[in-house]
């Protein structure tokens, strides 16, 4: 009997991430983005001025993609860079007032993401996937999540569409 890696959960895993980025992909489309650019933008609203280097450690990619992803941004006026006020060998990234008003666009999205994708489950199945997920991220990096970085009880309800909009 051969091996079916389409029974195995991460095959499933893998289905499941490329249908949320096919996803994100369509609600992001309608507020200018594509898929990874919002998270730059997210980083740069808890955190404004990081540098590449810095961007790209808050979001486990490459300098090459940030650098990347930072131009484009630039080019719709959505980011702006900067020397270092410390150190002028270091471009700092900051928002534009653009890149600010378009938060609330990238909340509205994801949180409709996450309506969609959690449909017909319950806080438990939530808090039981969530955490499942954290393990399973936490085998396949070796990098710990400290519970301080889930999101509060407050913040795990999904709003439904109306207020979501």
């Amino acid at each position: 009997m051969s091996f079916s890696y389409r029974k195995t959960i991460t095959y499933r895993l893998a289905q499941a991430a490329k249908a949320h980025r096919a996803r994100s992909g369509t609600h992001l489309a309608r507020i200018g983005l594509h898929p990874g650019q919002e998270t730059v933008l997210k980083s740069l609203a808890e955190t404004d001025g990081q540098t590449m280097s810095q961007l790209a450690q808050a979001l486990s990619v490459q300098p090459p993609t940030v650098t990347k992803m930072i131009t484009r941004l630039a080019a719709q006026g959505l980011v702006r860079r900067a020397a270092s006020e410390t150190d002028g060998r270091l471009a700092r990234v900051h928002l534009t007032e653009i890149g600010r008003a378009r938060i609330e666009d990238v909340d509205k999205a994801w949180k409709r993401l996450e309506k969609e994708a959690l449909a017909g489950l319950d806080d438990k199945d939530r808090k039981r996937i969530r955490k499942l997920l954290r393990e399973i991220e936490r085998n396949l990096t070796g990098v710990v999540i400290p519970p301080d970085e889930e999101p509060a009880a407050e913040e795990e309800a999904v709003p439904d569409e109306e207020s979501a909009e």
